[in-house]
């Protein structure tokens, strides 16, 4: 048996909750721009939770930009599809599936352009979603006539430009954009674009100051690990266990931040906000950037290879070993904590790093040490270096566990062969890829020389890092002397 609106009277409500046929009804009050799983895995999650709680009261036209892919699904599924959630939360283990049901359509940019415009002509339409990766969010001077435009901007100001001629530029018909594609300042930089390719459309004074007086496009972040679809084994196991397939499974972590920026007017549009603590909407998202980048993936960037060299393959292996619990832990709450650039209360900082060690521990994530390696130098520089600078200066000393991060990296990054162009490590007979922007120079400073010289010329390089390191009082001695000790007495002991 296959996941269906038909289908649903079928299923355990034991097993998964099903959701009210009444709110198949809701009218369609956002238009989605892209069908991934981060979309079905945060935004749409919410949607659906607030619906079920007669809160928001809304569906959701997605857009998808090609005719391929789940597209089929989709329709063969009422668009319903089952979200399983798996993880810790306060130390106790979640497990939950959910039939999320806030779909009520997909349409093809491609194939079904006029019904995506005709969404522009509804009065129920308040909110646009989108998440069209990183590359999504750029200028590309094209026509809006075009059936589609090619870029995401290009559809957006369509639809927007619809709208305007529809309600006549009324205030009360502008639209909170919330777009959600990891880059800094997201909503601002979708409106600048906007703003752009509307002057290149030559379109006319009165729509400009529409669209930049009655739309709010909101700066946003966006945190959920969603694996999507499990392997095959355990995608059989669980729809066994479900009673129905689902093409569109989508396996997440419970814990689920989307930041938003916005006032008092953004708050009451989006009113799904209300029904979950993981939405936020302040007119500052500079703290949970902040926490996000420094404790979350601070913590991974410093650990990451003294997890790897240690033997660990996985985050969550990591997790099952004392002494890299410990190291996780006091390196975060005692070290990176108090080292952020940010204004931030102790309290906070606290009850953040615990959700994080939760999502550490998750049994039903493989995050791979080796995966989070990917760039790791401009990762320490734009994540950790801010915190090694700001803890000498504030603390007058080295940060032991940050240093010993920062030393582990640097036998991480130490190629010792090269092939096509390719960098490879190896520790202790292990040989390991280095996908690092950075190798190739790497390489040639770990040619011959001391381990104490090598590490001055690496910290010492401005280009590489902004600054010269080597000005830090102690840390390059103290780095050095942790790379030594690693190297003649072997990660494990040295680390003990």
């Amino acid at each position: 048996m296959f996941l269906s609106k038909y289908n649903l009277g079928y299923l355990s409500k034991d097993v998964v909750d099903v959701p009210d046929e009444k709110l198949f009804g809701l009218p369609e009050k956002v238009l989605q721009f892209g069908t991934g799983v981060l979309l079905r895995g945060l935004p749409d999650y919410f949607i659906d939770k607030a619906n079920r709680k007669h809160v928001f009261n809304g569906r959701i036209v997605v857009v998808k930009s090609t005719d391929g892919g789940d597209a089929h699904a989709f329709e063969k599924q009422d668009s319903l599809y089952t979200i399983c959630i798996r993880g810790i939360e306060d130390g106790k283990k979640i497990d939950k599936n959910i039939i999320n049901s806030s779909i009520s359509r997909v349409l093809s940019a491609k194939s079904d352009w006029d019904k995506v415009l005709e969404c522009a002509h509804n009065p129920e339409l308040t909110v646009v979603i989108s998440n069209t990766t990183e590359v999504g969010i750029q200028l590309v001077n094209e026509l809006i006539t075009n059936t589609p435009p090619a870029s995401f901007p290009g559809k957006l100001l369509a639809v927007l430009y619809e709208r305007f001629k529809t309600f006549s530029g009324s205030e009360a018909s502008g639209l909170v954009i919330v777009p959600t594609e990891l880059i800094t300042d997201n909503g601002k930089k979708l409106k600048d674009i906007i703003l752009k390719l509307a002057a290149f459309n030559n379109l006319e004074a009165p729509f400009i100051k529409w669209l930049e007086n009655s739309n709010r496009f909101c700066n946003t972040l966006v945190d959920r690990i969603v694996p999507g679809k499990p392997k095959p084994e355990p995608l059989e196991k669980l729809s066994v266990e479900l009673g129905y397939s689902d093409d569109l499974l989508t396996m997440s972590e419970v814990y689920r931040l989307w930041a938003i920026e916005g006032d008092d007017k953004v708050k009451a549009v989006l009113s799904f906000a209300q029904v979950d603590d993981g939405v936020v909407i302040t007119p500052d998202i500079s703290l949970h950037k902040e926490l996000k980048l420094r404790m979350l993936n601070g913590t991974h960037t410093l650990s990451c290879a003294l997890a790897f060299l240690s033997g660990f393959k996985t985050v969550k292996n990591a997790m099952d070993d004392d002494k890299m619990v410990q190291f996780i832990s006091d390196l975060m709450l005692k070290e990176i904590a108090p080292a952020i650039p940010y204004e931030i209360d102790a309290k906070a900082a606290e009850i953040f790093g615990s959700k994080v060690l939760d999502r550490f521990r998750n049994p039903h994530i493989e995050h791979f040490w080796i995966s989070i390696s990917m760039q790791y130098t401009s990762k320490l520089k734009m994540r950790v270096l801010p915190l090694i600078i700001n803890y000498i200066r504030k603390f007058n000393k080295v940060p032991e566990l940050m240093a010993t991060g920062f030393a582990a990296y640097l036998l991480f990054l130490k190629p010792v062969k090269t092939e096509d162009g390719k960098y490879f490590g190896n520790w202790q007979g292990t040989e390991y890829p280095i996908n690092d922007d950075e190798a190739a120079w790497f390489y040639e400073q770990w040619q011959g020389g001391e381990t104490a010289a090598v590490v001055e010329n690496i910290l010492k390089n401005k280009d590489l890092w902004g600054t010269d390191l080597t000005l830090l009082p102690d840390f390059t001695a103290n780095v050095a002397g942790k790379v030594k000790q690693f190297t003649e007495a072997g990660i494990e002991k040295a680390f003990a």
